[in-house]
């Protein structure tokens, strides 16, 4: 089976996306078996996450969303945007506003276009999920807040958001790439997280700027999470270290988000690439 794909990245976070609305295109469930081999990054084409395209009974389009272990995800910020820039730049819509049936929610997305083009979409994430039974942590209903949890033997201070999908942040004076490439895997398998969770290593740089490092659930380190970006701002307006709105650096590049108060919505903007177009034979 030959599979057309295209590459894409939001900030460095890279994607390959199948298109599911062309005549006699394969499942999801087809393809997730062949998963873990496509992404693999030597003997593969690698990626960060497997976007599909698919149609949707409640939105403009579904976005059925896999890691490179081949485990479903429930929502992609980086994803999102570049999902939008396909099916925007392919010819599937001329909307400017869309909506995107996901695992996490059906989100709303404002897209902005140069030359006919997407160059930059702005996502409705939608209201952040405060409670430990949102990221799916064990202990007492309630906030995950400044709180203290062990990893590797260490005492760390975590605060948990969702943005549908789990995110655990904590705070650091120096974000390194040693620090969260050791607390990154133990706290994303940490018992206490039984389905794994999104670690974020934050360094606030100003009331309204952030530097993260991100270890993801299911694709390890990567160079930008626009979920986690999100989850991010929240965190650290909970704990007083920021106001609702913070430019964020990620290696990949940078995004805005804002947490209105008028809604308690977070609004994510950021770029949308097209890398190339190749086909995977399975």
């Amino acid at each position: 089976m030959r599979v057309p794909f295209t590459k894409m990245h939001g900030i460095g976070n890279d994607f390959i996306v199948v298109d599911g609305l062309v005549p006699n295109a394969p499942t999801p469930a087809q393809l997730q078996p062949h998963l873990v081999d496509v992404g693999h990054r030597r003997f593969g084409v690698g990626f960060d996450q497997f976007l599909f395209v698919h149609p949707s009974n409640v939105a403009d389009f579904a976005m059925p969303i896999f890691n490179p272990d081949g485990s479903e995800a429930e929502m992609c910020g980086n994803g999102i945007r570049a999902f939008a820039k396909y099916v925007f730049d392919h010819g599937y819509t001329k909307k400017t506003m869309l909506t995107v049936e996901t695992l996490g929610g059906i989100k709303t997305l404002e897209l902005q276009t140069e030359a006919g083009k997407v160059s930059s979409v702005t996502v409705d994430m939608g209201e952040p999920g405060l409670d430990r039974t949102d990221i799916g942590m064990i202990g007492e209903i309630g906030p995950v807040l400044n709180e203290v949890l062990e990893v590797n033997h260490e005492p760390i201070r975590i605060t948990g958001v969702s943005m549908g999908n789990p995110h655990v942040a904590f705070f650091t004076d120096e974000a390194t790439e040693s620090e969260i490439n050791a607390v990154g895997p133990a706290l994303e398998n940490h018992p206490r997280f039984p389905r794994r969770t999104n670690v974020h290593l934050v360094e606030v740089l100003g009331q309204s700027e952030l530097k993260i490092l991100t270890w993801e659930r299911g694709a390890g380190r990567t160079l930008a999470c626009g979920t986690g970006a999100c989850a991010c701002l929240v965190a650290a307006n909970l704990n007083g270290r920021t106001g609702r709105h913070a430019l964020c650096h990620l290696p990949g590049g940078d995004l805005f988000i804002r947490w209105d108060e008028a809604d308690d919505h977070v609004y994510m903007s950021g770029p949308a690439t097209e890398v190339f177009r190749g086909e995977i034979e399975l």
